[in-house]
Formats: C-alpha cells, sequence, structure tokens
C-alpha cells in the first residue's frame, strides 16, 4: 500500500490477535511499532484492540498512559475504559481495575461487567458480588445477561444460595429468564450450593430449550452429591431425548458412576460414549475409570485398562492407580505408579506425597528426597484444607 492508516493497521491487529496465542500477541506488537515507524498515529480502536494483548501490568500501563495523553478516556468513551478494566483484572491487578472504573466520570454496563468478572477470575468473589450491587444501587445501571452469569459464578463460589435467589428472581422480574447460557449458570449455581431441588426446577422448566450443557451442568451436580443412580438415569435420559453426549457430560457422569460406586454402569457408560458417540476419551476420563475400578479393589483390572487405552496415561491416571494399589495393599503395582509418576515428575501434591510415603516405607530414602526437593523447589504447594458453615 503507498500510504496506510491506522484502519488499515487495526484491520490487521484485530484479525492477528484472534488467534489467540502467545505467538500472535507478539506479531500484535510488532504491528504496533511498524505503525508508529509508518508515523501513523494510533487510534482508540487501535488501543481496545491491542490491550487483550498486553500480558504483564507494565505493558498495559504504557498503553493506559498513551490512552490518557491522547484524550481516549473522556467522559463518552466507555470502550477504552473497559478494555483497561478487563486489562489490569487479567494481568492480575485487579485494584488498577477498580482505579480505572472509580476514576471514569461516566460507566456503562460493560464497564461493570468487566469489573465483577475481573474480581471473580482473580478470586475475589465477594467483591464481585458488592460490584454488582454497586451496579445498580450506585450507577442504577441495570445488568445484562452477561453480569448476571459473572456473578452467578462468584456466588457460587461463595455458596450463598440467597444470592442465587436473588440473581434468579431478578432475571424473571426482567424478562431475562430463559435464557440459555443463563439458565445454565443457574443450574449450576444451585447444584454446586447444595440445592438440587432448585436446579432440578430451574432444568425442568419447560420454557426455555436445553442444550449439551444443560444436561450436563444437571448431571454434574448430582454427581458432587453422590447421587450417581440420578445421573445414570438423567444420562440415560439425554440419550432418549437425542443429545449428544460430549466428553465433558462422559466425565460427569463417570465421575457420579465413581463416587457412588456404580462399576457395571460407569464401564457401560465409558464403552457407549466412546464406540457409540464417537467421544475422544480425555485423560481426566481415563483417571475416573481407573478410580472406579481401583475403589472396587479391582486394582489389577485398572492396570489392565491402563494398557488397553491408546491414551498416554498422565499423572491424573497413575495417581488414581497408586491411591487404589495403596488402599488394596498391591505393593507391585504400587512401585509402577509411583516410578511413572516420578518419570513424570508432576501430578498433585497429595500424590506426591503418597509416591513419598510409599518409598519410605521401603526405606528408599534417596527417592524420598528426591520427591520432597519436587514439592518443595517446584510450583507444586499442597493447600491446606478447610472447612466453610455459611448459614441460611
Amino acid at each position: 500500500m503507498p500510504a496506510r492508516t491506522a484502519s488499515s493497521y487495526n484491520t490487521l491487529i484485530t484479525r492477528l490477535h484472534s488467534r489467540s496465542s502467545g505467538a500472535a500477541d507478539e506479531g500484535v506488537w510488532g504491528l504496533v511499532r511498524q505503525m508508529a515507524e509508518d508515523r501513523c498515529a494510533p487510534d482508540r480502536f487501535t488501543v481496545s484492540a491491542v490491550l487483550p494483548a498486553c500480558t504483564s501490568a507494565r505493558s498495559g500501563r504504557e498503553l493506559h498512559c498513551y490512552a490518557v495523553r491522547a484524550g481516549m478516556c473522556g467522559a463518552d468513551d466507555f470502550h477504552v475504559s473497559s478494555s483497561l478494566v478487563s486489562m489490569y483484572c487479567r494481568v492480575d491487578r485487579p485494584d488498577l481495575a477498580w482505579a480505572v472504573l472509580d476514576g471514569m466520570e461516566q460507566r456503562n454496563v460493560v464497564s461493570w461487567t468487566a469489573m465483577v468478572g475481573g474480581y471473580t477470575e482473580n478470586g475475589m468473589f465477594q467483591g464481585a458480588v458488592d460490584a454488582f450491587r454497586a451496579m445498580w444501587l450506585i450507577d442504577g445501571i441495570l445488568p445484562n445477561t452477561v453480569a448476571l452469569i459473572s456473578v452467578l459464578s462468584a456466588v457460587e463460589a461463595l455458596s450463598a444460595i440467597p444470592g442465587g435467589k436473588q440473581v434468579h428472581g431478578f432475571a424473571v422480574r426482567m424478562a431475562m429468564y430463559g435464557e440459555v447460557s443463563l439458565s445454565n449458570a443457574l443450574i449450576d449455581t444451585y447444584a454446586k450450593c447444595g440445592a438440587l431441588h432448585y436446579a432440578r426446577r430451574v432444568f425442568d422448566d419447560t420454557s426455555w430449550c436445553k442444550d449439551v450443557i444443560s444436561w450436563g451442568a444437571m448431571i454434574l451436580g448430582y454427581g458432587i452429591h453422590g447421587m450417581g443412580v440420578e445421573a445414570v438415569a438423567l444420562f440415560d435420559q439425554m440419550l432418549a431425548s437425542g443429545v449428544k453426549p460430549d466428553s465433558i457430560v462422559g466425565l460427569g457422569v463417570l465421575s457420579a458412576c465413581c463416587r457412588a460406586g456404580l462399576v457395571l454402569e460407569g464401564l457401560n457408560i465409558y464403552n457407549s460414549i466412546v464406540k457409540d458417540h464417537g467421544v475422544q476419551p480425555t485423560e481426566e476420563m481415563c483417571a475416573c475409570i481407573v478410580d472406579l475400578l481401583g475403589r472396587s479393589g479391582h486394582v489389577d483390572h485398572a492396570l489392565d485398562f491402563i494398557k488397553s487405552t491408546n491414551l498416554e496415561p498422565g499423572p491424573s491416571v497413575w495417581g488414581a492407580l497408586l491411591d487404589a494399589s495403596i488402599t488394596h495393599t498391591n505393593k507391585e503395582i504400587q512401585d509402577l505408579a509411583s516410578k511413572s509418576l516420578l518419570r513424570l515428575g508432576e501430578g498433585k501434591p497429595s500424590d506426591l506425597v503418597a509416591v513419598s510415603n510409599v518409598n519410605a516405607s521401603s526405606e528408599r530414602w534417596n527417592l524420598v528426597e528426591r520427591v520432597r526437593n519436587t514439592i518443595n523447589q517446584g510450583p507444586l504447594k499442597k493447600k491446606t484444607g478447610r472447612s466453610w458453615v455459611n448459614p441460611t
């Protein structure tokens, strides 16, 4: 092109960033540098397109400073400011995101929703709920469906059933209820908060059209509460209704079978979704089958299953086999599983602690020291157990 403009660069930057990879992000910054060499000043669309490529607070603040100097953060410019809020939350600086939001002369539903979602992503769940309330109590802005789904994630993490009911009631009053993604979020929230009867009422409502995510959320809800029979029955109902399962639904129903000790049902379901429905088995699904067989005492069959799969077994598979071999005192398989976990050099901290204990019982102190060093020096840290009583 004899002359390039900001619009031509913006088109390339937006297209490149849509690929969502590290190389694409580097390419975005390369285009920005080339833009500067062409003496083509970035506009507000450029800044909004480049902000998602920021991987650190430093690069984000550079763009922020440029936007302020160029007058892009005015009262009527919601887009750049909302993008700044999202960027700061993504680079683990929700404090700076709140400072941007608080400094905006006017805020809209997009900027508030970005803040609610950012708090949730950073584990500041009460902050997300408070921001959601401030959106319509302070600014008088009615939340949209995206905002409701974002705050439901925080409500779920807080196990706050009253909060879920409030969001549900608000959605009904504002005629937002019936949107598939919102209904799915309500099912997930109610189920994970222990209110399965409310989750099932939303699920059984015929005013909205359920998709595979709806079925999966309800099945998973039954599974995490040990109601394996109900989960299997709902899975059969899903197949009868013509909905094709995916790997997430498969993992949910297999987890339910594992928790409830439904060995034959779990094996039949695994064979069905893999052979009849063409679902590619994942490492998590294989780990469920190993755990299912191991819990029921069929440790040798669990090992045979690992050998029969085309999938390379990962830490979760070997960890499930190790737990089963320890529970049923199968020394030979204990050694095999612990060696495999050591070879991989990764896994849950609890699995590596079990490997250390297995080697300590055999007085292999050099391996014990190696495992302990892996736990202490690496990113793996065993989390402290916590209990939460939330009176309602």
